[in-house]
Parts: C-alpha cells; structure tokens; sequence
C-alpha cells in the first residue's frame, strides 16, 4: 500500500464562495501512478468545509441559504463577543459540515454519482488563501 501527500492552495472571495475541487483532485490523482484506494481531502482552518453536492447554479445559492436558516449570521456567538472577529457563525457551519471529505477510486477514476462533485465551502466572512491536503491511498 502507497501513501501519497498532495497539496492544493485555492484563494475564495469569502464567505459563501463554493469552489469546484473535482478536476483538481482528479490531476492530482492522476499523478501518483496509485489506481484503487481512497483519497481524502482535508482543510486546514476551522472556518472552511469540504462537501460533494451537484455544482450548479441553484444548488450553489440554495446551500449558503439552507446555512442561514440552520446557523444564522447576525446574531449573539460568544465566538465573537470574545475575539469581535464578526465570523462566530463561520466556525459553527465550518463544524457542522466538516473539514474533510474520503472518496474511493477505481482504475484511476473518482468513484462519484454522475452529478456529483467534490467542493470547498468557504465559510469565514473575509477573503482567504487555503491549503488543501490530499491525502491518496492505495494501490
């Protein structure tokens, strides 16, 4: 068995941004030689997700508007009464949909539903450069 590091750094706009990792993590698949195992891709930050959804225009408003009905903004976090950073509810939509995400792989090829693809949520309220680590395992 094989273990590879890959590393992606994206920069996002900011709070909301979506990003479509799927073509990223398939190149860097690509170059490990590796065929079948799993791949996990992780953040490094307490205020970003990684997720799969379909990546398309709806989806892409209807997500950032289903977390503000679960984990509003403008309300008290003791997040922000202690840092007055402003991004209380960044971390808690950050916990709740996770830092990471494992998918296999097959003869090379993400093994993802037809309409589905892997994508980093940025959740904290001003502009940010991330770093992504992948992590592939296999054969």
């Amino acid at each position: 068995m094989t273990v590879i590091t890959k590393r992606v750094v994206l920069s996002s706009e900011g709070e909301g941004e979506m990003i479509n990792l799927t073509e990223d993590v398939t190149k860097s698949l690509g170059t490990t030689g590796i065929k079948n195992g799993i791949v996990t891709i992780f953040v490094a930050g307490s205020t970003g997700a990684v997720t799969t959804i379909e990546y398309e225009s709806g989806l892409r408003k209807d997500f950032p508007a289903m977390l503000q009905r679960i984990v509003p903004n403008g309300i008290f976090y003791e997040h922000d009464e202690r840092w007055r950073d402003g991004n209380g509810h960044s971390h808690v939509r950050s916990s709740l949909i996770g830092p990471s995400l494992t998918v296999p792989f097959c003869e090379g090829k993400l093994i993802l539903g037809t309409w589905q693809q892997i994508v980093f949520v940025e959740l904290d309220v001003r502009r940010r450069t991330r770093e992504l680590i992948l992590q592939i395992i296999g054969d």
